[in-house]
């Protein structure tokens, strides 16, 4: 508890330093100056010279940025130092109260002979004792004399002094307390001078041994500034809202309070500091979408593996490129609020595919997974159907209600893409499920599987292909930008080019695992019969089979799969490509299997005794190096047991 009462304390402390850099960002001296000439104040001395004002602005510069960068122990002392100030001058205020209403009755007698008399004088009794009580407990003092000096026009009203002589009283207990106050400040004069000399000598040193990098990291660790913009942006909000509706009587229409959602965003970011808040705050907001999206799916266990790279922080950096790009803080209210409604259309989109990013590996490995809970199988469901019908919904509404160009067409097509993925998955989902309700393999389910993937990577890539084409024709023919050529290059090489070389790659390897599979002889019903084993990479029943150069028996689609992995055999690790290059070569479709293992490095060793000649004609059995057929390749168990040894040779053998 004393943690997190600390973690709030210092977010919620430096708070209202970024509140002044904001007010000070968005004050205008120029325009303050001439409000002042046309006012009453031109006179006033203070007034007259601009770049007292200036200095003032400086200052305050100054001072947030101490407010900010102090550490929590001397933030909250200070505050407390200001604190005690504003108690002292509500004392005086009650004082000053007090005397102005004595003065206004006129009566002098006895307090308790006057009723009005009596019931002034107890309320600023009460008053005053508490102001120096609170003072006392703030400051951590036992001498509460130091903060009773408002109480002397109390104690004389109740002598019975003179109203004119109280009043002389009250200045003299003003004046005696900015004496204090004065006192405490020139006593402390030299402390922040030795905090900056302490910082900066800590500074230096952090520098040398661990370097700037170190140095900013810590900095942003000790002083949580994605927390501390969110929470100063959120209460930026809040009081633009307040401010909205304490001047509206009526309250507003549906569609009015889209209005204003938009417009108190927009106005709640027209300033660098404030766009940060925003920046943070969207990441933040998507961050717990994402994880709310991975509960839904996987409650508690979500965040027992929690995946580092859904942390909301693509979208705030998109939000913040976009802005930057189109000079967002630049444009005047409604301007701002429709460009804004834009960029958190491409907000909402990369928070889809996020979503899309998280669900995909989780819903598959569901339908593989031969899980009979309903209550997964339809979270995962609807959230698919979620993000198939809300992507395409999306693109719909913006080419409803928006004018094309480069900008829309991205969310657009990130949108669709959105919805061809999920398709996709659902797709081999049902196909799983399938395979599970018929309780038997499917044939050519990874054909099937295949065909759907590349189908839906066709369209990403076609998709991606007419962005780039818009792009560049918007670029050649339009208004060019640097940051629009950019996002067209980036675009082009990661949605297009690295697209269409993964999709050729994949193409490349499943030609040449079929061309290896088809080189192999397949087993006959009697090799069957005779191997009478599993498959060992699926452990199903093989009623067909491929059979390696290394005499290995395997289903044609599991070996297959692997072979898009490795170029091994899965039991011995054999290299097949080399074996199958010699046992496809004309030398050695003419030579015997002992001159091919010859010229392979492996001589044939002669038995004369007649054990041996009974040897050459038994089947060879497998040695200790050689994996028995079934054997599990991740633990090494095997699950079916050799047979018998029928004749003594093969004992002996």
């Amino acid at each position: 508890m004393k943690a997190r009462v600390e973690a709030v304390l210092n977010v919620g402390l430096r708070i209202p330093s970024i509140m002044l850099l904001e007010v000070l960002y968005r004050w205008d001296v120029s325009s303050f100056f001439q409000k002042i000439q046309r006012s009453s104040l031109n006179n006033n001395p203070l007034f007259q010279y601009k770049y007292i004002a200036l200095y003032l602005h400086y200052v305050g510069y100054i001072l947030s940025l101490v407010l900010l960068t102090l550490p929590r122990q001397h933030l909250v002392q200070l505050y407390l130092y200001v604190l005690t100030a504003l108690l002292l001058f509500a004392g005086h205020q009650l004082s000053r109260d007090y005397v102005r209403g004595e003065l206004d009755s006129g009566y002098e007698g006895p307090l308790y002979l006057e009723p009005l008399s009596m019931n002034r004088f107890t309320t600023a009794l009460i008053g005053q004792v508490v102001v120096c009580t609170l003072c006392s407990c703030v400051m951590q003092t036992k001498q509460i004399w130091l903060f009773s000096a408002h109480l002397l026009p109390l104690v004389a009203r109740l002598c019975l002094v003179p109203l004119e002589t109280i009043v002389f009283i009250n200045r003299f207990a003003m004046i005696f307390t900015g004496l204090e106050v004065l006192y405490f400040i020139a006593s402390n004069l030299l402390v922040p001078y030795n905090l900056a000399k302490t910082a900066y000598r800590e500074l230096v040193q952090v520098v040398e041994v661990y370097g700037l990098l170190a140095l900013g990291m810590s900095l942003w660790n000790q002083l949580v500034l994605p927390v501390l913009f969110m929470c100063f942006w959120l209460v930026l909000f809040a009081l633009q809202i307040y401010t909205y509706f304490s001047t509206r009587d009526q309250p507003p229409s549906r569609e009015r309070l889209l209005f204003l959602f938009l417009t108190s965003i927009a106005e709640c970011c027209s300033t660098p500091y404030s766009l940060l808040g925003l920046v943070f705050t969207v990441s933040f907001v998507a961050l717990g979408v994402l994880t709310l999206c991975k509960f839904y799916l996987q409650g508690y266990r979500a965040f027992m593996n929690d995946n580092a790279v859904h942390r909301g922080m693509t979208e705030g950096i998109t939000l913040l490129i976009l802005a930057v790009q189109t000079g967002l803080i630049e444009l005047q209210v409604i301007h701002r609020a429709f460009l804004l409604s834009i960029i958190l259309f491409v907000v909402v989109a990369s928070i889809l595919q996020s979503m899309l990013e998280i669900a995909d590996p989780i819903v598959l490995a569901l339908g593989a997974s031969r899980d009979k809970s309903l209550w997964k199988h339809f979270r995962a469901v609807s959230l698919c159907l979620f993000l198939l019908v809300f992507p395409a919904y999306m693109a719909y509404m913006i080419c409803q209600f928006f004018k094309m160009d480069f900008w829309l067409l991205i969310i657009i097509s990130s949108s669709i893409l959105t919805s061809l993925q999920v398709l996709g998955t659902l797709l081999i989902y049902i196909l799983f499920m399938v395979e599970e309700f018929r309780k038997a393999p499917v044939e050519n389910m990874d054909e099937v599987i295949y065909c759907v993937n590349g189908t839906y990577r066709l369209l990403e890539f076609l998709v991606a292909v007419c962005v780039v084409a818009y792009g560049v024709s918007e670029t050649l023919f339009g208004e060019w930008t640097v940051m629009g050529s950019t996002i067209i290059l980036v675009h082009s090489y990661y949605n297009v080019w690295l697209r269409a070389q993964l999709g050729w790659q994949s193409f490349l390897l499943r030609r040449d695992a079929v061309h290896k599979i088809q080189n192999m002889p397949t087993a006959s019903a009697l090799q069957l019969q005779q191997h009478n084993d599993i498959c060992s990479i699926c452990f199903q029943d093989m009623k067909s089979a491929v059979i390696t150069p290394c005499s290995h028996f395997f289903h044609a689609a599991c070996l297959k799969k692997w072979l898009y992995v490795q170029e091994t055999c899965p039991l011995c690790h054999g290299q097949l490509k080399n074996q199958l290059q010699l046992a496809s070569s004309p030398v050695a479709a003419n030579q015997n299997p002992a001159e091919v293992e010859q010229e392979q490095g492996e001589p044939q060793v002669e038995l004369d005794t007649e054990e041996g000649t009974q040897a050459k004609n038994t089947p060879p059995m497998k040695t200790s190096a050689e994996p028995e057929l079934g054997t599990d390749l991740l633990s090494g168990s095997s699950k079916i047991q050799p047979k018998e040894c029928d004749t003594e040779a093969e004992k002996d053998i």
